[in-house]
């Protein structure tokens, strides 16, 4: 359901039907049922938690139980809290999770986990009672009232369902298990008690059904109690203290307004004696004085003669026990079970009461009166009878029916002999007693036609409920109930004596017919003496007791049989009105059947009239929008023309607007073409001035190269002049070496000469051979020697070389490098260039074929946009040669020439715009080149000359070599 986060646990239902509670255990919502909207919503916090919501019957209270055992009541149209119910502190304090209400709302039974009851008494807000559960019950888990037909609401059995599975059906006021239903192998999970009280449906553990009847399982209680027989004992017997005890334990003590019977057939374990006396005068009279529940009726008058009426607060206990009801509770409830009697079904249109309550048990009374005797059907005065003494027992019907029975039977005697007229045997009693005592007020009343039909019927119709007060009138049936049946007519005339000046001053019909069904200033106290003097003033002949029997009351176990009255009217009547049934009923058929044909007429006739009125409301809904087609039409032809001139002028306003626009455009063209001019000069101007600064740039960095090549070719120099240095010191070292050698082996040779003279001269050819085989051994270690050095010395000048040409080869690879991206940056702008002059071109062109237009460009600006057909064919040239790299040599003699240009070219080297002569890039390019070629061209001379060198020193000292050899 909308609003609630939870599963609702409860649905409260306003007595009215217009309003309802959905409980959940994390809120409540009132509903409106007439238009199914929430009006209010009770949020609480989740600590808490809601037990139960609900409406309180009879009333505009809503009770609120909460999860910590908290009770709240609330007005619902307010929503203000009235009170809040005091829990108990103590050890009895439970947390409720099961409640019951009784049928008048005014108690509250409300149990938990234990096996505690909390009676609460919702008037005094105070808790009643606590009642205590058998052992065996430790959680209660479903609370019910038992409704009753006899205690208007206030049920005093509630059914109590435990953990168990068994309800325990209990008195509340005697706190006695009177019977229970379920068993410990198949419990009860929930319990539902019809609206009378007759039935319980209980749904059991294994989903079976059953339906118990409440008559059966309280057969044994509805039984009458065992008649209790008074022992009534002498003097002398009384004063016994053993006799007086036993008295005693012969009289019953009455709680909650009920007979104590015993429950389910369990006797109490006493037994009633008995006694057979003789019939004396004196016992005769004493137990006609004795009373039930231990009263004595002289006692009672003697105590209302003193104080002239009971006290409140036993006064129904003392009309009970005055009146001796039976109550028969059997055979009421059998009467009530017949339902509502035909002659009361429409009692709420002749006695408009506003308690719903109230009137509807004033009806269930007067259909079990009717039910008793068929003449209670027809009297009309019944309801004003019965009237007062049903809204006194309320609470409890069965009461108030046997009150009314006891009444009519014995204060109402001989009434209904001349039914349907009123009672006029009766009447005249009054009018003699009225005669006797007072005759100036029946004269006077005789003068102006006042009959006892007028002056006294009304009084005894209502029972003076008309003319006296609620304490009035309690007070004088107190006095009614305490004397003798005919003490009512007694009283009448005492009123009518005592009223005797202001009647006596009445002269007109409906003035003294207003006295008498409206309340009068008088005092009841002088009427009840009035009537007490009459009684015992009034002669026997005249006196109502002579008439009218002793008080007889209604027999226990059923009511008596009442048929004093004349039955054959009573039956004609029945017939009669049975007759005037069938025909109301036959009428009422026709009737219907009459009135569905005139529905029906009247529907085919509202039919045919919605029919032609449809047509009528068709044909004038057609001519109007005929008419409004026809005012359209016009409309739209006055539209179109209205339309036709403002599209006239807007094509005028247009053609404005679009000469306005084409002249602003041309405009904005002409300003443009002189912005893009500008912008152009401009970036010509900043390319140029950028392709200086780069070939500058350039320069310096050839120049920088060149000087780095310069230093590198001398640190070349230097260092082949080094290694030269040290080869021709080596070659001088082992040169120097030789000779000192050979300046020995020659002085050697010299000393061996001189001192082997005489010698042989095979030893001296021995000698001269291995001398020349030792100097042929030493030249040919140093020739070896000298080809390694030269061989080591030709690997580093080959490994120079190597170098030498791999720095060359990358110089010239970076020179081609830049030499390419060079030409792409100036291939790319002079592209820039041409499209830019294609572009001028075209838009010269077509601002020349606009013939109508006239050009707004001067003359000097349109010679100063045509290039020559020499300069264009100059850029289309340069622009080809820079996109295949491979200038013709016509070309390059022109940038390599003595520095003429060729009249009328254009190139980034010609600034005829600044008057500035500057080198092109292609002749930076080539003097570049050319210093390379030199630089090269010097290396290998050098290496040529070093080389030359190192042959010319290695053939030099070969031939030293070979000449000292020889000389030696």
């Amino acid at each position: 359901m909308r609003g609630h986060e939870s599963a609702v646990s409860c649905i409260s239902v306003h007595g009215s039907g217009r309003y309802a509670i959905t409980t959940s255990s994390d809120t409540a919502q009132l509903w409106d049922l007439d238009t199914f909207q929430r009006k209010r919503k009770l949020n609480v916090h989740l600590s808490v938690g809601i037990q139960k919501v609900y409406f309180l019957p009879l009333s505009n209270t809503i009770i609120s139980c909460f999860k910590d055992g908290s009770v709240f009541a609330w007005e619902s149209d307010t929503l203000h809290c009235k009170y809040q119910l005091p829990v108990p502190e103590d050890e009895s304090r439970i947390n409720y999770r099961a409640f019951a209400v009784s049928r008048d709302g005014r108690a509250l039974v409300a149990g938990g986990k234990s096996n505690f009851l909390h009676l609460w008494c919702l008037n005094a807000r105070q808790l009643q009672r606590i009642i205590q559960m058998p052992p065996k019950v430790r959680t209660i888990r479903h609370l019910e009232f038992l409704p009753d037909s006899f205690d208007g609401g206030s049920s005093q059995v509630v059914g109590v369902l435990s953990q168990d599975g068994i309800m325990r059906f209990i008195n509340i006021q005697t706190c006695k298990l009177l019977f229970d239903i379920g068993s410990l192998d198949n419990g009860i999970n929930t319990v539902a008690i019809s609206s009378n009280g007759h039935y319980i449906v209980a749904v059991l553990e294994d989903g079976s059904i059953n339906i118990y009847s409440v008559k059966s399982l309280s057969r044994e209680l509805n039984k009458p109690p065992p008649p209790l027989v008074k022992v009534v004992a002498d003097s002398e017997k009384t004063k016994d203290p053993q006799n007086l005890n036993h008295v005693s334990g012969l009289k019953l003590r009455v709680t909650s307004g009920k007979v104590g019977r015993p429950l389910r057939g369990k006797s109490t374990g006493k037994k009633i004696q008995t006694r057979v006396l003789k019939p004396s005068d004196k016992i005769t009279d004493d137990k006609e004085n004795v009373l039930p529940a231990g009263l004595n009726k002289k006692r009672l008058q003697a105590l209302l003669k003193e104080f002239g009426e009971y006290p409140e607060k036993y006064r129904m206990f003392i009309w009970r026990s005055l009146l001796q009801l039976p109550e028969n509770h059997a055979a009421f409830s059998s009467l009530t079970d017949k339902g509502i009697h035909a002659a009361y079904m429409g009692i709420q249109e002749r006695y408009p009461i506003k308690s719903q309550k109230l009137l509807r048990i004033l009806q269930r009374v007067l259909s079990a009166m009717a039910h008793w005797s068929a003449i209670f059907a027809e009297v009309s005065y019944l309801p004003l009878l019965a009237f007062p003494f049903v809204k006194l027992f309320q609470n409890n019907q069965l009461i108030g029916f046997e009150v009314v029975a006891t009444i009519i039977t014995n204060w109402c005697q001989h009434w209904f002999e001349y039914f349907p007229n009123p009672p006029i045997n009766v009447l005249s009693i009054i009018e003699n007693i009225l005669a006797h005592h007072d005759k100036e007020l029946l004269h006077h009343l005789v003068k102006y036609n006042i009959t006892t039909q007028l002056y006294a019927w009304p009084l005894m119709e209502t029972l003076f409920s008309e003319v006296l007060t609620r304490e009035e009138w309690l007070k004088l049936f107190d006095n009614v109930f305490s004397n003798h049946p005919s003490y009512l007519l007694v009283a009448v005339a005492a009123y009518l004596i005592c009223s005797r000046t202001p009647l006596l001053q009445c002269n007109i019909k409906e003035d003294l017919e207003h006295f008498f069904h409206h309340r009068n200033n008088l005092d009841l106290s002088a009427v009840i003496k009035e009537a007490y003097h009459l009684m015992d003033t009034t002669p026997e002949d005249i006196h109502p007791k002579r008439l009218l029997d002793d008080f007889v009351p209604l027999t226990r176990g059923q009511y008596p049989i009442f048929n004093k009255y004349p039955k054959f009217v009573i039956d004609y009547q029945t017939k009669e009105r049975e007759r005037i049934w069938h025909e109301e009923l036959e009428y009422l058929k026709e009737r219907q059947l009459a009135h569905g044909l005139q529905a029906e007429s009247v529907k085919r006739q509202a039919e045919n009239a919605a029919w032609y009125r449809q047509q009528q409301l068709l044909q004038e809904a057609e001519e109007q929008r005929r008419k409004i087609l026809h005012e359209e039409e016009q409309k739209l032809v006055e539209q179109r023309v209205r339309l036709a001139a403002v599209k006239r002028e807007l094509k005028i306003k247009e053609l404005q607007i679009l000469d306005a626009a084409q002249r602003r455009f041309l405009k904005h063209q002409q300003d443009q073409q002189k912005s893009e001019l500008r912008r152009l000069d401009d970036e010509i101007d900043r390319k140029v001035t950028l392709r200086s600064k780069e070939t500058a740039a350039l320069i310096q960095d050839v120049e920088v190269r060149n000087m780095e090549l310069e230093i590198q070719k001398k640190i070349l120099e230097q260092q082949l002049a080094k290694e030269q240095e040290a080869v021709t010191r080596d070659v001088k070292g082992h040169l120097n070496t030789n000779w000192i050698k050979a300046d020995v082996e020659e002085q050697k040779f010299k000393r061996l000469l001189e001192m082997d003279q005489c010698t042989d001269v095979l030893d001296c050819k021995n000698d001269e051979e291995s001398a020349e085989s030792d100097q042929l051994s030493t030249n040919l270690g140093w020739q070896a020697q000298m080809l390694e050095k030269q061989r080591v010395y030709n690997l580093n000048q080959e490994k120079c070389q190597a170098e030498l040409a791999g720095l060359a080869n990358e110089n010239r690879e970076r020179e081609i490098k830049l030499l390419q991206a060079m030409k792409e940056i100036e291939g790319k702008k002079w592209d820039e260039v041409v499209e830019r002059h294609a572009q001028l071109k075209l838009c010269q062109e077509k601002a020349a074929a606009d013939a109508p237009i006239p050009s707004l460009l001067s003359d000097e600006t349109s010679q100063a946009m045509e290039p020559d057909a020499d300069q264009c064919n100059y850029l289309s040239e340069r622009l080809s040669d820079t996109r295949t790299g491979c200038p013709t040599k016509q070309k390059r003699d022109l940038f390599q020439g003595s520095g003429e240009q060729i009249p009328g070219s254009v190139c980034l080297n010609d600034m005829s715009l600044n008057s500035s002569v500057q080198l092109s890039l292609d002749r930076g390019r080539t003097d570049l080149e050319n210093k390379e070629r030199e630089l090269m061209t010097g290396i290998r001379e050098l290496r040529q000359k070093l080389a030359t060198r190192a042959r010319q020193q290695y053939s030099a000292n070969s031939l030293t070599d070979g000449t000292a050899y020889n000389h030696c």
